[in-house]
């Protein structure tokens, strides 16, 4: 065993711990700082295969936006643990079933599908160690030439999931100071500034002291 599968071995193996604590960690914060443990492992992985800018995106848009927002979103709620694990045993082994089929089907493709799309493994072995191959531009040109249309269909529907997961979860609250933006836009100047009277109180005038006589 090489050094590169020393690496692939220790990265996969704490990727597979970490995504099984994702889903067994009893409290949510934990839940999150395993899976931003899972996708650091995956960019190393990605590194392993020489797909730089991949595992450089990775660690920048999940471990950098994502999850340090899903974080603070799961600090902010006020979330009932044992509620949402009431009936996690219950619903285990339909999950397992769930997990074992969807890992059948990866392994099918993963299987059937490589020997179709790469025919000669040794020309993109080749390519990859180029000095004048990079990574990047491929990538791009991939996906702004053939593959544009599904990476906008991808933007759509991610962006409509952003809306809908905003509208669904946006609700007023009684608990907070909130100031309707149309409110402030139809008011009149009249209505800015308002003179109360007040009416005016007497003061008393401080007593005089007496002064004090010339050559005392």
């Amino acid at each position: 065993m090489d050094f590169v599968a020393g690496f692939f071995y220790v990265f996969s193996a704490v990727l597979l711990f970490s995504a099984l604590r994702v889903i067994t960690a009893r409290n949510p914060v934990h839940a999150v700082l395993y899976l931003m443990l899972a996708f650091s492992q995956a960019a190393a992985l990605w590194l392993l295969l020489k797909a730089e800018f991949l595992g450089i995106a990775l660690v920048l848009v999940y471990l950098g936006a994502v999850m340090v927002l899903f974080l603070f979103v799961v600090m902010m709620l006020d979330l009932n643990v044992d509620a949402m694990r009431a009936g996690f045993w219950r619903h285990l082994p339909l999950a397992l079933i769930l997990g074992g089929v969807v890992s059948i089907e990866l392994i099918a493709v993963v299987w059937a599908g490589f020997p179709t799309a790469v025919a000669d493994p040794s020309v993109a072995a080749r390519a990859m160690h180029a000095p004048d191959h990079n990574n990047t531009y491929e990538l791009g040109r991939l996906l702004f030439s053939e593959y544009l249309y599904p990476v906008q269909a991808a933007a759509v529907i991610l962006l409509v999931a952003m809306v809908a997961a905003i509208a669904l979860t946006l609700r007023g609250r009684k608990d907070t100071k909130t100031i309707d933006p149309g409110v402030q836009v139809r008011v009149k100047a009249e209505q800015r500034l308002r003179v109360l009277p007040v009416p005016a109180a007497r003061v008393a005038a401080p007593a005089s002291t007496p002064q004090k006589e010339e050559g005392a």
